[in-house]
């Protein structure tokens, strides 16, 4: 995407008295890092169990990572493919990567061997850091991308040039500085689903970045200091990652739980444990926690914001928590091509009561610095109560898609990013989602893309048509019901399928309800549509009566 006009007036060789080029040059998103290591080097920036690195060790151990990836041949612009869940080691690539001017191109650690090997293509990966539970996405990637610089494992395992911690060791006394970055230097690939049914590359830049962990700090969590401490209930390489970025910026520590599995006692025990004072959620979770024993019998008075995003909370779920914790709640509404920069809803106005002052139904008002503008299929700016399309402009809004001209040209209309959900805003400026114009649903705050799951199926040799969709769910927000058509000739079972489908993506993608149909419903065109499946479907007694909206 080029620059505005002004900017390359600016950037043009000027006249004699005029306005020289202009650099854009900005903090490399990793000084956060060294500063805090500077300010507070003692502090606990990690803990883990028994386990523990202060500020200062972390700034040396991603300095001396960045100079491993340099010796390997890893330069500024180059993309680093990282797969791993939740750990020390995958905030050590961050902060590594960043310091080089690479890009970090983190995947969701539940996804699939061929599912990584598409993000190492279609990223253009120099590089591979793969955590050692998972030597076959190792070695698919190894297989499909010959050309890799580097293949280094995070922990044990039995693959790889080396493994990261040996790759730091070796280097601790040959720390490399940050490299000079501009304002629209890349620094993160943030994939996002889209209709297409392939993940596509939003890509996030140091300048951006930057106003966006300001605007977290501002409108999300504000007064945060190196007092403060973060719990990480969620994968860090999506938007919990964005959330430690803000966490390095005041240097406040983060508490990662010991196992992966969700456990609300033991994240109980560690708000108690570490007097935790904020976390990044999403409201299954919420939901979870606030309605589990454990949140009677521990100490959580230090928490000052439960942040929840990825999907509204059903109202009472919201009642429940409030009830439970306190004026703590913040909602944000967000997309990863805008990191999540678009709305706020603070813990103020979060209220317990079902009065007209509570907005039920509300995500909240523009963020600090960000612009909504609801607008029909023309691009019309649409009047207050009238539901339209939700499009956004300011500096958080993502560059582009990555090398995905077709996409950007449908993301962006006169400067706004046309974010693909349906909603409208009153008359004080609080914005209310209606709906989405894609199929894509969100099931416990995962974005799942029907026509993904659906390209995956119509694989299967007894399988003529399918079509999924979300439908609601009181535990996961939404799920996933698919309805499948054989092929002449053909029989098969629910758990049949279930299975087959299992080793070939991710486990919350799968449906959870299968139906097996002669046809699917078609409109007058012959266009199956997911709105005269849904209704069939409620027709047929497949879905309660009391859910359709």
């Amino acid at each position: 995407m080029s620059a505005p006009p002004v900017l390359e007036a600016l950037r043009a060789d000027a006249p004699a008295g005029g306005l020289a080029p202009v650099s854009r040059r900005v903090m490399n998103l990793a000084h956060f890092v060294t500063q805090a290591a500077r300010r507070h080097p003692e502090r606990a920036a990690l803990v883990c169990g028994d386990r523990q690195l202060n500020w200062k060790a972390f700034d040396a151990r991603c300095a001396a990572l960045a100079r491993a990836l340099a010796d390997h041949g890893i330069a500024k612009g180059d993309r680093v493919l990282v797969h791993s869940r939740n750990g020390f080691e995958l905030l050590e690539t961050l902060f590594a990567v960043l310091r080089l001017g690479a890009v970090w191109v983190p995947t969701n650690f539940r996804i699939t061997p061929d599912e990584v090997v598409y993000l190492a293509q279609a990223s253009g990966a120099r590089a591979f850091l793969c955590h050692g539970d998972y030597p076959e996405h190792a070695a698919a990637v190894a297989q499909a991308v010959p050309g890799l610089a580097l293949l280094a494992r995070l922990g044990p395992g039995a693959f790889g040039q080396s493994d990261t911690g040996s790759l730091i060791a070796a280097r601790l006394d040959q720390p490399l500085p940050c490299a000079d970055v501009q304002y629209d230097d890349p620094c993160w690939f943030f994939f996002t689903s889209g209709t297409t049914g392939h993940p596509k590359a939003a890509v996030l830049t140091h300048g951006q970045m930057a106003f966006v962990i300001a605007n977290h700090l501002c409108d999300l969590m504000p007064g945060t200091t190196e007092r403060d401490v973060s719990l990480a209930v969620a994968p860090l390489s999506h938007g919990a990652g964005i959330h430690f970025l803000t966490q390095a910026a005041r240097g406040a520590c983060t508490v990662l739980p010991l196992h992966e599995k969700f456990d609300a006692a033991e994240l109980w025990r560690l708000v108690e444990a570490h007097r935790v004072t904020n976390m990044f959620t999403v409201p299954t979770i919420v939901k979870m926690l606030v309605e589990h024993p454990a949140v009677d019998t521990h100490d959580h008075s230090s928490l000052r914001y439960v942040i929840y995003a990825g999907a509204p909370m059903y109202r009472e779920d919201q009642k429940r928590a409030l009830a439970k914790l306190g004026p703590v709640l913040v909602q944000y509404f967000g997309l990863g091509e805008v990191t999540g920069n678009i709305t706020v809803l603070p813990p103020e106005l979060h209220h317990a009561d079902d009065t007209p002052a509570a907005r039920a139904g509300t995500c909240g008002f523009e963020r600090t610095g960000m612009q909504i503008s609801i607008q029909d299929d023309a691009g019309r700016r649409l009047p207050a109560g009238e539901s339209g399309e939700i499009c956004v402009c300011g500096p958080a809004v993502f560059v582009g898609y990555y090398a995905n001209p077709q996409a950007n040209a449908k993301a962006f209309r006169d400067g706004w990013f046309r974010t693909g959900d349906l909603g409208y805003m009153d008359d004080e400026g609080f914005l209310y989602i209606t709906g989405r114009q894609s199929d894509m649903y969100i099931s416990g705050g995962s974005n799942i893309y029907p026509r993904e799951v659906e390209e995956k199926v119509l694989t299967h040799p007894a399988v003529a048509e399918v079509a999924v969709l979300g439908v609601p769910d009181p535990t996961w927000g939404e799920v996933g019901v698919m309805v499948c058509v054989p092929r002449a000739g053909q029989t098969l079972a629910e758990d049949e399928l279930l299975a087959w489908m299992a080793p070939r993506m991710a486990r919350y993608k799968l449906p959870r309800h299968v139906f097996f149909w002669d046809a699917l419903p078609r409109s007058g065109y012959g266009k199956i549509t997911k709105n005269l499946v849904r209704n069939a479907l409620y027709e047929r007694g497949c879905l309660p009566a009391a859910d359709k909206p």
